[in-house]
């Protein structure tokens, strides 16, 4: 048994850095026609020189997810080429940390903004050409702030629970034209927004006392649930939220196997 996903395209937001350009790279290492959006034009310049390096199919867009006019370009664009949109992966995503009692205003706006409505905008748009083709996959980016949230994370956690309620609807909708949908809570994978790995050890421990697998999560373990959503495999699955994050919190205290 193989995925196989030769053929498809796919859309993929916050492309330049981190978990999104692994994920956007696995894809069309396994033959998906890709479209990588982001809003950093050197990190996409960067990404299309990786790209014709290794003889890979794909375009590039600077595009704002906040902007449904930047976005229905985009989804032209797609269509002019390709002809068809099969799936959606809604990776771009910001921080927004503060405590709700001094948390500035515009943090709460950007956070939702990009994290909540950019995922919306960007569902809106595709919808009518996977309705069309009686196919496709959605995948969203939610966050384990979505199943347990941190102090000082209150614009972020709720834009990330939103993201997984909004799924959750989503998924309902759209079932009647074979269109799956589906989110994903990453745990502990260090990248440039956490910065996980580059905190004091002392601090570091602390976090990875909270993991069923006591270890640091792979930008690839993200890309390879993609793989497998986006699969035919993973036809059945929809309207859930997949925790990825090393068995955080499955009991209440998982550093005590460890002991």
């Amino acid at each position: 048994m193989q995925i196989e996903l030769s053929g498809m395209v796919g859309i993929v937001t916050g492309v330049g850095k981190g978990i999104g350009k692994e994920i956007i790279m696995t894809l069309a290492r396994e033959g998906v026609k890709t479209i990588g959006v982001d809003v950093n034009q050197e990190d996409l310049d960067q990404l299309s020189q990786e790209f014709s390096e290794e003889g890979l199919d794909g375009l590039f867009f600077n595009c704002d997810v906040r902007d449904s006019k930047m976005i229905t370009e985009v989804v032209n664009k797609t269509i002019k080429e390709y002809g068809r949109v099969d799936l959606l992966v809604n990776n771009a995503g910001v921080a927004g940390n503060g405590e709700v009692e001094t948390l500035p205003e515009e943090i709460w706006d950007f956070c939702h903004d990009v994290n909540l409505k950019g995922m919306y905008l960007m569902c809106k748009a595709v919808i009518p050409i996977m309705k069309r083709q009686q196919f496709g996959r959605i995948i969203n980016s939610a966050s384990f702030a979505a199943i347990i949230p941190s102090i000082g994370s209150a614009a972020y956690a709720s834009s990330k629970a939103g993201v997984k309620q909004f799924s959750r609807v989503l998924a309902g909708e759209l079932g009647p034209w074979n269109i799956t949908v589906n989110s994903y809570a990453a745990g502990m994978i260090p990248t440039t927004l956490n910065h996980f790995s580059e905190l004091p050890q002392e601090q570091q421990d602390r976090l990875l006392d909270s993991l069923t697998l006591r270890r640091w999560g792979e930008k690839k373990d993200i890309a390879q649930l993609i793989c497998f959503l986006a699969s035919d495999l993973a036809g059945y699955i929809t309207g859930t939220l997949i925790d990825v994050s090393g068995g955080k919190y499955a009991t209440q205290f998982p550093k005590a196997a460890y002991e």
